[in-house]
């Protein structure tokens, strides 16, 4: 049966109608896994992780049943919460306490600061560290933990900061406690996972050339909040419009060191999420075989 012009323009009207209803709700309610594979030859066994970032107190079901869900089929061996997980002007905790709660029950659980942790503490003096801890979670900030994964030893860790190097003392934009921490982090033949909220200086200050660190795991840029068709996203916290390294696998020049960036869950802010599925981040981390 043919359509008439109206019925066209009808039909036309409701795809795009539906279109733009899944931009709004899908980038609200849904969930998308990401997978992601690194080698290196540091393993002689696999490790999955699965990382989480900015949740901003969002909640995918009834007390976050389906994203734990969605995390447990995974099978992670590690799971790494990257910051924001709740947000700084509101009171409420429960929302992150209760999923952290679920997450330990999956696999050891490994969280680091975000702008809006330290935000929350300043506002409300909220012990975030407690608050994380009494859930079951490891808290990371300006620490270490050298762990076993899998019969192999790693180290973890994590920072809020821009991890500027030594080059940028004489700027005045490098901080020497930061400098201090990454580099007795860093000071190990093992591998090493470095959870740091902030992705800008890991992207454009070439700092994956400066440090000696195998895998940064970073949120805040929301995936550029609102992602364009063969645009990406439209703009990033700390980046300005159309920053184009929104998300993604970001590799150091000779491809040892890698940044893993995620859209994240959530946002908080004016403008929604649009057309940019909550995402969770599935990275195996592999033996690379010579």
């Amino acid at each position: 049966m043919r359509l008439t012009g109206k019925k066209r323009w009808a039909a036309a009207l409701l795809g795009a109608a539906a279109v733009i209803l899944w931009c709004f709700f899908g980038s609200k309610y849904a969930l998308e896994v990401t997978n992601y594979v690194i080698k290196t030859p540091k393993l002689t066994a696999p490790i999955r992780i699965v990382h989480l970032t900015d949740l901003h107190n969002s909640q995918f079901g009834e007390d976050n049943a389906r994203l734990a869900a969605r995390v447990a089929k995974q099978r992670p061996d590690l799971i790494l919460l990257t910051g924001d997980m709740l947000n700084g002007d509101e009171p409420r905790t429960d929302i992150v306490q209760t999923l952290v709660e679920q997450m330990v029950k999956i696999a050891p659980v490994y969280a680091s600061y975000g702008n809006h942790e330290k935000a929350n503490r300043n506002m409300f003096g909220t012990d975030i560290m407690m608050l994380y801890e009494q859930a079951g979670a490891v808290v990371l900030e300006r620490e270490y933990e050298d762990i076993e994964v899998n019969g192999q030893t790693v180290r973890i860790g994590g920072i809020l900061g821009y991890c500027l190097s030594e080059e940028y003392l004489r700027t005045g934009e490098a901080r020497m406690y930061e400098i201090t921490y990454l580099k007795e982090f860093q000071d190990t033949e093992w591998l090493k996972l470095l959870l740091c909220h902030y992705p800008l200086c890991w992207i454009e200050d070439d700092n994956l050339e400066a440090w000696d660190i195998d895998s940064i795991f970073a949120g805040h840029v929301h995936g550029g909040q609102m992602r364009l068709p063969f645009i990406g996203g439209a703009y990033g916290p700390d980046q300005g419009l159309f920053p184009g390294q929104e998300c993604g696998l970001y590799y150091s020049q000779d491809r040892e060191r890698v940044m893993v960036l995620s859209r994240g869950l959530g946002s908080r802010g004016s403008v929604p999420r649009i057309n940019n599925v909550p995402e969770i981040v599935v990275v195996d981390i592999l033996p690379q075989i010579e």
